[in-house]
């Protein structure tokens, strides 16, 4: 491996150094680099990661113990004897273990069985094992190389088995990949089977060159390749906090569930609230300041390596301590949440709350425990500032059934599966049943019965709303086919829809193509929505109210009364319809003040030509109420319940021949 030359002079030896070892100590250059920019990226402690940490320990001891080995060697006149030994054999020994490594290294990205892992690194060490024992007996036999002060280093017999060694575990790692072939993904098959023969064939290089040493390039190589194209991968830093990302606190969270299945462990999120306006008010530099100065205190307190940058303005913290020492950590944050923040000349209270669930007493899952601590984020936002929300067993039950119906609303959306049910209107100028308002419902699901109050919410929280009333809107035209095909008099059918819908890009359009393409009049749809969606979204609806109206598809608000909006807001917008929210029905029967409010309620929207419906009338008193006060329309179970398709167009039959008086 080395070689020297030298002559006597008298009684001084005069040494020269024949190798060439820049291409090492620039090597050592290299790996202090790629070691800097590693420790960026993932901190999980896998079996992967430590053996990739393992490769940069083995290739710093074989490099730089070569380094030193060759001017000890080519210097031995001034080094001690056994000092020049010592070093030479930590070379010896180190410089075949990289090939050892590295093949190990491979073993843990291909083999994904455990146990054929740990069966494959227990063989592949024997010859390591052997090789070393080999080493620590060489000053006896030295049967590998001689250090003395007569000849200098010297060659012995069996120094060719370094070589072999390290050869070996090339081909060991190119065995593997290459049996593991249709088990690895075509890139990483390609990475691990060509950084064995990069490293094979600069180690070539340099027995023909033997002057120049090469060994430890030859390994950096192999790690550079690494690196870069599967490390690299993994690279879960924030770069603002320099703290772990999300993407690493999910693989931490996937490792300690593998791991340890059993293992308490605590994770909570620190939202903080209305961070936006200290960006606004400080600007986004002196925010992300603040980001930063958070960030390093919760480091401090807990570890840089369980805190997590969760979202923009959350941190999240996993530790596996006893509850006694996460109540003192909590407390520890709130403490210090209650004083003022400072950033250069910039200072300020920074309001926040803390979700927090436990493992495995509350849930388990990976996918369970983001989605219960953000819930419990969710529900500490409603609280007061500092709240602090633990994710129960029973808040745990709610998640996981909030994720059954959202489960359940894809298949449905998917299969088309929805059951509409129709609630007729009463017409009070023709005594007939000429209007219905379409309802969806969920009565068939593993979760049994759902009732709209629970899943049309969750619908508008996922966005899954916005395929379902098109849907909804699809089913109740091919109902009023039916109804038209029958000669059965039906006007107009309400269909509800959410504020979300009216985000939807081309909204009218794809209206009119739904109505258009079941071939009935425009008319026969009115499209009806809250005081809720009118509050967020005023502009827009006023454009398409008066989209619809030219196509002449007619609006109506629902649930008036609710809160949110007022008759001067009702003016803005070109209604036809308007329905009192059952609230307002019911009151006029409990106080005469609300009979006298109703009454002139009714009389202004009258003389604002609008229609006015009365839903959830119930009994004879509020029937007759509306009717004497100038109601136009009447729903509510006083004349009947939602009834499905075939109930629908059997009452509307009936009852449109022998009406029922009022």
């Amino acid at each position: 491996m080395k070689a020297v030359s030298g002559k006597r002079i008298g009684t001084i030896i005069m040494i020269t150094l024949d190798w060439n070892i820049a291409p090492e100590c620039i090597s050592a250059v290299i790996l202090s680099i790629i070691w800097l920019y590693s420790r960026r990226g993932s901190w999980l402690p896998t079996l992967r990661n430590r053996i990739f940490q393992c490769c940069f320990l083995v290739t710093f001891l074989a490099i730089t113990t070569n380094i030193l080995s060759t001017v000890m060697i080519a210097y031995y006149h001034v080094f001690p004897l056994w000092l020049t030994w010592l070093i030479t054999t930590i070379y010896f020994i180190f410089t075949p273990l990289m090939g050892a490594v590295y093949c190990l290294y491979a073993a843990t990205v291909i083999y994904q069985n455990k146990e054929r892992l740990i069966r494959f690194m227990k063989l592949s060490m024997i010859p390591s094992i052997l090789y070393t024992l080999l080493v620590l007996t060489n000053p006896f036999n030295k049967g590998l190389f001689d250090l003395n002060y007569q000849s200098g280093y010297v060659k012995g017999p069996w120094i060719a088995i370094t070589y072999i060694l390290f050869y070996a575990y090339c081909l060991g790692a190119l065995f593997v990949a290459f049996m593991e072939k249709d088990k690895v993904e075509k890139n990483v098959f390609n990475i691990l089977s060509a950084f064995p023969i990069i490293a094979s064939v600069v180690i070539a290089v340099q027995q023909i060159f033997p002057t120049i040493i090469l060994t430890g390039s030859a390994a950096t190589c192999a790690l550079l390749i690494i690196y870069l194209y599967l490390q690299n991968k993994q690279i879960s830093m924030d770069y603002l906090t320099d703290i772990p990302n999300q993407l690493e606190l999910s693989n931490m969270l996937e490792y300690l569930l593998s791991e340890y299945p059993k293992q308490h462990f605590s994770l909570f999120v620190i939202s903080l609230r209305d961070f936006t306006q200290i960006n606004s008010a400080f600007t986004h530099q002196v925010g992300d300041a603040f980001l930063k100065t958070i960030a390093c205190y919760l480091a401090s307190l807990v570890g840089q390596r369980h805190v997590y940058r969760f979202k923009g303005d959350e941190f999240a913290i996993l530790i596996r301590q006893p509850h006694e020492v996460i109540s003192v950590i909590l407390k520890q944050i709130q403490e210090r949440m209650q004083k003022p923040w400072r950033v250069k000349e910039h200072e300020a209270i920074l309001s926040y709350v803390i979700g927090a669930v436990d493992y495995p007493e509350s849930t388990t899952g990976i996918e369970s425990l983001i989605s219960s601590v953000e819930y419990a984020v969710s529900v500490a936002k409603k609280n007061y500032n500092g709240y602090v929300c633990y994710c129960d067993q029973n808040m745990f039950e709610m998640i996981q059934r909030k994720r059954e119906i959202v489960k359940i609303l894809k298949e449905k959306i998917a299969n088309q599966d929805f059951e509409m049910y129709y609630q007729p209107l009463y017409s009070v100028a023709t005594q007939q049943f000429e209007y219905a308002e379409s309802l969806v419902r969920i009565n068939d699901s593993p979760l049994g019965p759902i009732y709209p109050s629970e899943f049309i919410p969750i619908a508008e929280e996922t966005g899954l709303i916005i395929e379902m009333t098109y849907m909804i809107l699809d089913k109740v035209c091919k109902f009023a086919r039916i109804l038209l095909d029958e000669e059965i008099n039906i006007k107009c059918i309400h269909v509800n829809f959410s504020a979300i819908q009216f985000r939807q890009p081309q909204l009218a359009q794809k209206v009119c193509e739904i109505i258009h393409k079941n071939n009935i009049p425009f008319s026969v749809i009115k499209i009806e929505f809250t005081e809720s969606t009118l509050a967020e979204n005023m502009d827009i609806i006023h454009d398409f109210v008066s989209d619809m109206e030219k196509m002449g598809i007619y609006m109506g608000l629902d649930d008036f009364g609710v809160g949110y909006s007022n008759i001067s807001t009702v003016i803005q917008i070109p209604f036809t319809t308007i329905k009192l929210d059952k609230s307002l029905v019911w009151a006029v029967s409990k106080q005469e003040k609300s009979a006298i409010m109703v009454k002139n309620m009714i009389r202004t929207f009258k003389d604002l030509n609008l229609t006015v419906v009365a839903e959830g009338v119930e009994d004879d008193f509020q029937n007759q109420f509306m009717i004497r006060n100038g109601v136009d329309q009447i729903q509510g179970y006083y004349y009947s319940k939602p009834l499905p398709k075939e109930e629908m167009i059997r009452f509307m039959k009936e009852h449109n021949q022998n009406i029922r008086k009022g």
